[in-house]
């Protein structure tokens, strides 16, 4: 493998990166392939790390949490921005490998990251609590993923993540478009969404059949209800089961009955005829709160 030629405390877009060979000796050395399973296809194109890094408005004091490091072309971006960097990452061979990257071509900055071999599904604690998401996530568990962390991390305060284009385009819908559904609303609880650009199929290895897209998420407060996360994702969930169905049909098994759906939905101010893709998060809180204080 080539050694890095940058030298510690360079700005960041001229520090180098690991490019296509680099990777592909990272690969050879550890005898891994990319496997669908895990969803992995690997970024070799040092321009499109740094446009992520720099689209994430990642601040020299953050703490930030990477998903799916991989070899590690994005850790080295993210720790030449980042005060800290957490990674996390399923597979074993992977995990153990990337300090050895990074103590290789970021030796300073060694000290500033941890590695902690675990599914990002089911991660609820970390060395250290990060302020910003900053993953080009697995396309197979991407809006599980996003959802666990914002719902597990509350210091998470934005997030920038790289996903299938498709997946990217779900997450920031809005109200009324053909892509509006569970992904858009459940992550509009957490924070406000939008899409940051689309990135194309040969900046990775292997190439994946169709472009990915960048998402960019900010927190912000959940709506005011009476009624829990879980109890408002209750309802999104019903809406969505039967798109096609009226708000009346579709909820009447979640409240009990389409009388109990109708007099939950006339009471939040919400058209009974109405379908769940034109309402937004508070419009969904509200119908939970509502079937809260529904009388037995």
């Amino acid at each position: 493998m080539n050694q890095p030629d940058n030298i510690p405390g360079q700005p960041q877009e001229i520090r180098r990166l690991l490019g296509p060979a680099d990777i592909r000796a990272l690969a050879a050395e550890l005898n891994v392939r990319p496997t669908k399973t895990l969803g992995q296809n690997f970024v070799i194109d040092a321009n499109t790390i740094r446009r992520i890094v720099q689209t994430a408005r990642v601040g020299p004091e953050e703490t930030v949490l990477e998903v799916g490091p991989g070899l590690g072309s994005l850790t080295l971006g993210l720790l030449d921005a980042a005060k800290h960097v957490v990674a996390v990452e399923i597979d074993p061979v992977l995990a153990g490998r990337l300090p050895n990257t990074v103590a290789t071509w970021r030796p300073e900055a060694a000290g500033r990251l941890d590695v902690v071999e675990a599914d990002a599904l089911k991660v609820t604690e970390l060395p250290a609590m990060p302020t910003a998401l900053v993953a080009n996530l697995p396309y197979n568990v991407a809006v599980p993923v996003v959802l666990n962390l914002l719902k597990a991390f509350p210091s998470l305060d934005h997030a920038l993540v790289m996903v299938q284009d498709e997946v990217a385009d779900r997450l920031a819908a809005v109200p009324g478009s053909k892509t509006y559904g569970v992904p858009s609303v459940k992550a509009a609880w957490y924070a406000s969404v939008r899409k940051a650009g689309v990135v194309g199929k040969n900046v990775f290895w292997p190439a994946p059949t169709i472009a990915s897209g960048l998402v960019s998420m900010t927190r912000r407060e959940p709506p005011e209800t009476k009624a829990t996360r879980e109890e408002v994702f209750a309802v999104i969930d019903a809406a969505f089961a039967q798109r096609r169905k009226t708000l009346r049909a579709a909820l009447s098994g979640w409240a009990g009955s389409a009388a109990a759906a109708e007099q939950a939905l006339v009471s939040a101010g919400i058209d009974p005829r109405a379908r769940g893709e034109v309402i937004d998060i508070h419009d969904f809180a509200r119908i939970a709160e509502h079937k809260v204080q529904l009388p037995a």
